[in-house]
């Protein structure tokens, strides 16, 4: 198949490698731990041990394909840069990711270097024209292994014309599923725009999982309230394998009580879905969609781009981990592999 992974050389390579990770682990556990009172000290050693422990780590595939729909009704939490930056981290290390920009203003194509002018193959003609996705689907310049299908200024009229289809909230979902009965591909994440239409439904019923990306205020919390509620609305009534697995703290300063505070309620409230993880705030990550890049190329080894591949391989660690049977929710969108 076109995404599959070359498998790892026998004999003096594998040696090679155990002996760099040996020596890598060595020079992390050398790294004298900051205390308390030197928050910039301990900033520097965690993004330190998180380089050397990461970069350039190959991630591990999941049995079946995971198709994560990121979504928070409330918007400028982080939803589109936690979509590419989640997804350039997985496919750096290894893994082939697609990402579908369902969100009209087409930002994850804009961040991923992608054309979505009104005349490119979008999101749009799957979705209303019935155009096969593969005919879509383009590659990433700046991250091999990254696909993503653009989202045009098309798509804003799209909530209307999906009314009068047939069978409208399943329209990406038997679409996704012909795409990945041809495709192999570790992970699909579906960045969603910041309301409840026809669009976050169709990404809702096209997923098995549902990712959360809350930002570290008050109001984050109120929204995500009612954000549950809708996702239980969408299990019950048209998606029952549907469930919420992965929540990310973003903009988090802990300079802040607030920060604080509200990553300690949602970790209370959510022990298992939270990546151990926060996202700063990071001028490097808001810049980097200005260049057409995720900041994972623009600036790989500033403190947001190692938070978020510290991010990804979590989500990647607990994809491996459940992917042998541990749970049997899977829907038609779950393709295994051959």
């Amino acid at each position: 198949m076109s995404g599959a992974h070359s498998a790892a050389h026998p004999g003096t390579s594998t040696m090679a490698t155990d002996a760099a990770d040996r020596a890598a682990a060595e020079l992390v556990a050398s790294i004298p731990l900051a205390g308390s009172d030197t928050p910039l000290a301990q900033s520097l050693a965690v993004d330190t041990r998180r380089r050397l422990t990461l970069t350039g780590k190959p991630f591990p595939r999941p049995l079946h394909t995971r198709v994560m729909t990121v979504a928070n009704q409330k918007g400028g939490v982080g939803k589109t840069t936690t979509t590419v930056n989640i997804a350039a981290a997985l496919a750096q290390s290894g893994l082939a990711v697609l990402v579908l920009d369902l969100d009209p203003q087409g930002n994850a194509s804009t961040a991923l270097g992608i054309d979505h002018h009104s005349d490119v193959p979008s999101i749009y003609d799957v979705l209303v024209e019935d155009k096969p996705l593969a005919e879509v689907v383009v590659p990433c310049a700046t991250v091999p292994g990254l696909l993503c299908a653009p989202a045009t200024i098309d798509l804003a009229g799209a909530e209307i014309e999906l009314v009068s289809l047939v069978a409208r909230e399943q329209r990406l979902a038997r679409a996704l599923q012909v795409y990945l009965e041809q495709a192999d591909v570790d992970y699909v994440l579906i960045d969603c725009p910041p309301s409840l239409g026809l669009l976050t439904i169709n990404a809702f019923v096209a997923a098995s999982e549902v990712f959360i990306p809350i930002q570290c205020e008050y109001y984050a919390l109120e929204g995500l309230s009612q954000l549950l509620k809708n996702v239980e609305l969408v299990r019950k009534h048209l998606n029952p394998v549907l469930r919420v697995t992965t929540i990310l703290l973003t903009m988090y300063d802990g300079r802040t009580r607030l920060s604080s505070q509200v990553a300690d309620e949602v970790r209370e409230h959510f022990p298992g879905e939270v990546l151990p993880t926060s996202i700063p705030r990071s001028v490097r990550v808001s810049e980097a969609p200005s260049f057409g890049e995720t900041v994972m190329t623009y600036d790989p080894v500033s403190s947001g781009a190692l938070a978020y591949l510290e991010a990804a391989s979590v989500i990647a660690a607990r994809g491996a981990a459940t992917a042998t049977g541990t749970t049997s929710s899977t829907n038609d969108s779950e393709q295994p592999r051959e």
